[in-house]
This record gives structure tokens, sequence and C-alpha cells, in this order.
């Protein structure tokens, strides 16, 4: 049990990815806390399949990455909207979006869960939020006549773009409605030719079969200019007819694993914290699923939370420490939803369209080009707003190689326990004595980079720092370029740890 009065410090809505991996940095933290998800069981389902360099980052940073990647397959190429995009990263160790099915990750995200002692109360739903000053009370609909309910010090909706707990807590949802259509399902396509890849237009809409295991392809179909009623069933049925409508044939499509459909709606909270409720995932934002983006945004949410809520609920940060996570990921998200407008008004049919993707890939033939359209995809350059004047600050600190005393190899290697760390790369004392203010909560390393510059998204080749504060997300609250400057160390370690321990 967490804090007095409590049943759990956090409950988290949703059992996805955002809800799962949120769970873990949690309890990484040593925060209690419950997962609560209608469902009885795993959905079979994989509406999502794959993640970008910056997921397989973050998982590396927690140790965890070889299970994923045991499960699904690399992919050197992919796509904006269909024209073909490099995706070889070579500022990041993991230059490749990784193929996995969702059912797979959410596995693999439970698994470690339960590890680290993550509940998860699957077959009750979040039915009502009352918050105070002091908590929140979550009250569930569950299989047992009587409503349960849980107290807690903070609740985080994880549960999806038609979140109960943003309704429930009066969280504005603007943005645009729909215009479109797809079918998704999990097919076999025995007659798919086999020099088929990417996305293919057609006058009547688009269509793409992605393998992603022997056998099996993930088949999306598009028809632009209808929107059909949400509570329209979904039928194996609607798939196949929609792939001649599109494509003139079916490809001999057969012995269909799920089907669902999905939209072009795009919308984004008005805020992602309200008192003690916070948002995360598509419960915070929803958009056409282009480029694999939703999930790893998600995953990626959860990272930039996670620390945070767990640095207020033990009590070593002011809870104005959680303002930042809007701060950050608000823009973050409004990007991906620009992007992905853009990749949905590029596969529509007509001579316009024709025309614009003629000129978008005339200049997809320069490398800037590509770099910029692939960081759009991948989020490896994305800078948060943080004060510092090195140019690493807020951004995500590169995997360097290093010579430690503690044995780590890597940068990331430092990262697996969730905890802040002050990297001093060369040796100062005065670097040490000022660390000491916050031993409970940061670790110090002393190591030497092996490399005299670091590769930057979005900067190239820069000198490598003489020290660096990382925070828990991987991203650098504070750099130095020479000689320390210990003012602007203490006041980045309080700003984001709280203030120095006394005596």
């Amino acid at each position: 049990m967490g804090h007095t009065g409590m049943d759990t410090d956090v409950v988290i809505a949703g059992a996805g990815p955002t809800g799962l991996m949120l769970a873990c940095e949690l309890r990484l933290a040593g925060v209690d806390v419950t997962v609560v998800e209608p469902l009885a069981e795993r959905s079979g389902e994989s509406r999502a399949g794959g993640m970008h360099s910056r997921t397989l980052e973050v998982l590396d940073q927690r140790g965890v990455l070889d299970r994923f990647l045991a499960e699904g397959e690399l992919q050197p190429v992919g796509h904006f909207s269909g024209l073909y995009l490099d995706f070889d990263e070579s500022e990041s160790r993991h230059p490749y979006p990784l193929m996995i099915l969702q059912s797979a990750i959410e596995r693999l995200l439970e698994e470690w869960a339960a590890e680290l002692g993550v509940r998860v109360r699957r077959s009750s739903g979040v039915s009502g939020v009352r918050q105070d000053e002091a908590g929140v009370t979550v009250e569930l609909s569950t299989a047992e006549e009587t409503p349960a309910t849980l107290r807690a010090r903070y609740l985080v909706g994880c549960d999806g773009g038609r979140s109960t707990v943003r309704k429930l807590t009066g969280i504005d949802f603007p943005g645009t409605e729909a215009t479109m259509t797809a079918l998704v399902g999990d097919v076999e396509l025995p007659d798919l030719p086999e020099d088929y890849v990417w996305v293919r237009r057609t006058p009547n809409g688009d269509y793409s079969a992605i393998a992603f295991e022997a056998g099996w392809h993930r088949v999306i179909t598009s028809e632009f200019d209808q929107v059909a009623d949400r509570d329209e069933p979904v039928t194996f049925e609607r798939l196949r007819e929609s792939m001649v409508r599109v494509a003139g044939t079916d490809f001999g499509m057969r012995n269909p694993r799920w089907v669902s459909r999905f939209n072009d709606a795009a919308r984004q909270a008005a805020q992602y914290r309200k008192g003690r409720v916070l948002l995360a995932g598509d419960a915070a934002h929803i958009h056409f699923p282009a480029g694999g983006q939703g999930l790893n945004m998600g995953v990626q949410d959860a990272v930039n939370l996670g620390w945070k809520l767990a640095s207020v609920v033990r009590g070593r940060a002011p809870e104005s420490l959680l303002d930042s996570y809007h701060a950050e990921r608000h823009p973050v998200a409004e990007r991906v939803l620009n992007n992905t407008r853009a990749q949905s008004a590029l596969v529509r049919p007509g001579p316009q369209t024709d025309a614009l993707r003629e000129v978008f890939s005339s200049l997809m033939v320069f490398d800037d080009v590509n770099q910029y359209l692939r960081h759009l995809l991948t989020a490896l350059d994305i800078r948060y707003p943080v004060d510092g004047d090195h140019q690493l600050v807020g951004r995500r600190v590169p995997d360097a190689d290093l010579t430690s005393y503690d044995g780590a190899d890597c940068v990331y290697e430092l990262l697996h326990a969730g905890r802040p760390v002050l990297l001093d790369l060369h040796g100062s004392a005065d670097i040490a004595a000022v660390a000491k203010g916050w031993g409970d909560r940061i670790d110090l390393v002393e190591a030497r980079s092996e490399d005299d510059h670091w590769p930057v998204p979005a900067l190239g080749e820069i000198p490598a720092p003489t020290a660096l504060l990382i925070r828990p997300d991987g991203h650098v609250a504070w750099a130095s370029a020479g000689t320390p400057d210990t003012s602007a160390l203490r006041t980045a370690l309080a700003t984001w740890f709280g203030p120095a321990l006394q005596g």
C-alpha cells in the first residue's frame, strides 16, 4: 500500500503499451502502482506494429531491449506517405525500425511489469473520478455487482482515444474531424506479388500489405471522402470488398485473425494534466496512423512522465514538476498530428496530389530532406524546452561508448535503474562535491568518453562534453563543454530533482 489512507500511490487506467510502460517506470522508482483494465485478458488485435529508433533507445536505457528484438524484425527502409525513406539513423545505435506486433509488445511489457511488482487488475474499467487536495477516488465497474473504488495520490488515463478518464475529468479534446475511412486486418495473402512494396495509390484510394511473420500480412485499405459510422460492424467481407474496390483484386485474401477500422481524425487534449489526473498516449492525442508513430509517442510520454510523477509522489520534488510534462510532450504530439495530416493529404487520389507527390519525390533525393522526414518519424531530434547554454541540453543523450570505473561500456547502461545520472567525463572534484547534496537520488559516475565527438541528430558531430546531468528519461538537464559551472549544475539539480540534502 502507498501513502497513508491510500490503496495505492498511482492508478493507471489502461493496460496498453503506454500504461504498462508508465507502470514499469513508476515501479523502478519505488512507487506503488495499480493498473486497471476493462478487458479480461489481452486482446489478440495488433493495431500498431512497429517501434522507431527512439523507442528502441528507451527500452535499451532500461536494459530490456533484447526481449523485443528477439520477437521482431529490423527493417532498414521505410516510407513517408508511401515515398521511399532510408531509415539508416547513423546518429543512433539502433538505426532501424523494429517490426513487431502490438500484441507481442504488450505481452513483453506486462511480463516486465510483473517482474517489477506491478498489479494489473483486469475486468475493471473506470466509471467515476473524484479528486480533492489529497488524492483521487477512482470508481471501477467490475464483474461484481457492487462497484469497487480505489483511492490514490494520482490517476493517469492511458485508456485510448475514447478515454473515459479524459471525459470524466472534463478535459477538452479539440481537433479535426475524419475525412476518410480505413480498414485494417491481419490476413493471409497468397496471391500478393513478390515485388510488392509499401503503399500503393490508385484512383479509388490506397492500400498496403506488410509482412509481419511468415504467411501473414497486415493489410490496410483507405477510401477517401467517405466516413463510416463508428458503430457500423467491421467484417472480413467488408475488408475484402474494400481491397477489390481499391486494388482491383483481393490477392486471395483469407483466414483473417482480426479486422478493425480507423480514420484520419486528429485531436489533442487541451491539457495533459488537470489537478491529480494526467493523460498519456492515445488518451492525450489521436491521429492518422501514418508512419507508425502513435504507439511510439505513447511509450515516450510514459518515460517522460514516469520519473516526474515518482519524484512528486515520493516527496522529492514539488508538484509543479508535473507541469513540465505538458510543456515538453504537448508540442511533440502537435508535431506528429501535423506530419500525419500531411501524409494523409499525400495519399489522396487525384491529379493535384500526383503533382504534389512528384515535387516531394524530387526533394527527397537530398540528404537533408530525408533526414528531416526521418526525424519526424523517429523523434530522435526532439529538444525539450530546458534551460541551459550547452547544445545538448533538452536533447536525448547519445549512447556514447565509455570507459568507466563501474564497468559500463556505454551511456545507456548507466540508465538501467531509471535514476538520474551525473556523468563526469573529466574527473572534477567540484562536481563530486556538488553531487553529495543529491547523493540520495542521483548516481555520480566518473568515466571517459571513447570518442572526442558525439553524433547528435539535427546537429551533426559535436565535441564530447566534459560533464552532463542526465534525467531518467535520457534527456540532458545540464552539460558542460569546459570547466563545469557548478552554480548552473546546482540550479539544474534543484529544478529537476528537488532541494539538496541538509547538513
